[in-house]
């Protein structure tokens, strides 16, 4: 797992080789004590809870990378190394 981002006490992570649970491109986000999985094609929440108003700031921030977000999906589904991407500001 490689963290990508943190935010507004939001951590969102990618985790390598990881298409058997979830089939499509996604990102693994925890606030506090909540975790969740979300869509990178879409923004859609696949699992897990996460309070409506960080959602909306993941989802977001998911719209403005998706680029960045599918690169580094490529990346991560091959075991290669990751990239940063710039939080939201």
């Amino acid at each position: 797992m490689a963290v990508i981002a943190m935010f507004y006490g939001i951590i969102v992570s990618m985790y390598y080789f990881d298409k058997r649970r979830h089939h499509t491109p996604h990102i693994h986000v925890k606030y506090q004590d909540q975790e969740a999985v979300i869509s990178i094609p879409d923004g859609e929440l696949l699992e897990g809870t996460l309070k409506t108003n960080k959602l909306r700031l993941v989802q977001a921030w998911v719209e403005i990378h998706k680029d960045e977000l599918m690169a580094d999906w490529e990346l991560a589904s091959q075991g290669e190394t990751i990239f940063k991407i710039d939080p939201l500001r």
